[in-house]
């Protein structure tokens, strides 16, 4: 139960593709329900993996928005118990909380089903603050992860937040995975010349306005300048930042790309910088290390719990400028620290995949459910 998915994409969504994949090989009936953001309450096939779009209407603070939400809450949830009927499954898993989890709650009351919470840090790193605004996404966190069988992050800072702001108790970390296979080769890279790269959603929350920033006196050759890879709500923004800081021949804005020139891209740069405010684990890491790229993190968030500082990834403040600008010149200019922290996060990357994550969490069902999944040999719907 996924609050977004294909034809969106995002860490979640990558996060939950990569997971159904690996639990229909490891023999579990699987679908995808997430929110729909869009497409009307439809059912696709995407990648082999039936996928249901259902509507979410929750109140809001206003009288119009709560009779909103009272005339749109029966067939609401006509969708989503014709879809308990239809797959009848014996688990629900709750993907990054929002309204997918709130109904996800309701169906766990209602059909007495078991229920799995994985947060991805939307509670502190989103956009548009959600859970800040919105008392009911908040009061629905903190009934599910009392009701919850099992509840998991990927990364320690995560966990320490639900803990400490919304009453959890246990939690464990179940980090995030990569495709090893996405190798990359600079020679396929899409861009020429010498460039540091920077991948993700142009989101505020991801810090790009940041690194542009930085960009603005970074003492590096002329000729060495910055791509940025990806789409989203702060693009002309940060175009328009970096024309008034009179860097438009320095800081390049590509687009979104597919994984494998992405993974080129990074074969290719100078050094993958990841400069968010807030990070919860940053799939990107770990994108970077199985590319053979130098690595530059953001310390806030979940990264210092996997990320060595020094060994396989420089860790830095982005909120710093200097210390950001500094971090950069660093990596650019010390061919021997590159070397080291490509070797490093190359030995690490193995540790992070998607078979792994999978078999974290069937352990988890198996707890739950311990006739009907993993060791016991027989088909399992999640």
């Amino acid at each position: 139960m996924s609050s977004s998915y294909a034809p969106h994409v995002g860490g979640v969504e990558e996060h939950v593709r990569q997971v159904a994949r690996e639990l229909q090989e490891a023999g579990c009936a699987v679908e995808v329900w997430s929110v729909d953001r869009g497409t009307g309450p439809v059912v696709r096939d995407v990648e082999g993996v039936t996928v249901r779009y259902l509507p979410t209407p929750l109140p809001s603070g206003s009288v119009g928005g709560i009779g909103r939400f009272l005339r749109a809450l029966p067939g609401a949830w006509r969708h989503w118990t014709a879809a308990r009927a239809s797959f009848r499954p014996e688990l629900l898993h709750v993907h990054c909380f929002g309204p997918n989890g709130a109904y996800a709650l309701a169906m766990h009351r209602r059909f007495r089903l078991p229920l799995v919470v994985t947060s991805h840090g939307e509670t502190v790193a989103d956009d548009h603050a959600v859970f800040q605004r919105s008392a009911v996404l908040r009061t629905a966190l903190r009934r599910a992860l009392a009701a919850a069988s099992a509840v998991t992050a990927p990364s320690a800072f995560v966990i320490d937040e639900l803990r400490a702001d919304y009453g959890l108790e246990g939690g464990d970390v179940v980090p995030n995975g990569v495709e090893l296979g996405l190798v990359g080769d600079p020679a396929g890279s899409p861009f020429g010349g010498r460039y540091l790269l920077a991948v993700g959603r142009l989101g505020r929350v991801k810090g790009f306005d940041l690194l542009v920033a930085a960009m603005d006196g970074v003492d590096l050759d002329p000729d060495v300048r910055l791509v940025v890879v990806g789409d989203g709500p702060e693009r002309e923004r940060l175009e328009a930042l970096a024309a008034d800081r009179g860097l438009g021949d320095r800081v390049e804005f590509a687009g979104r790309l597919q994984p494998a020139d992405v993974a080129d891209a990074m074969a290719g740069a100078i050094a993958v910088v990841v400069p968010s405010r807030m990070e919860a684990f940053g799939i990107v890491a770990l994108e970077a290390w199985r590319s053979g790229a130098p690595l530059v993190m953001t310390n806030r968030g979940g990264a210092p719990g996997f990320v060595r500082d020094g060994a396989d990834a420089i860790l830095v403040d982005p909120l710093d400028s200097e210390a950001l600008r500094g971090a950069i010149e660093r990596v650019a200019r010390d061919g021997a620290l590159r070397a080291r922290l490509v070797a490093a996060g190359r030995e690490r990357v193995p540790e992070f995949t998607w078979a792994r994550v999978a078999r974290a969490y069937l352990d988890r069902y198996d707890a739950v459910l311990p006739a009907r999944v993993g060791g016991a040999g027989t088909e399992a719907a999640a």
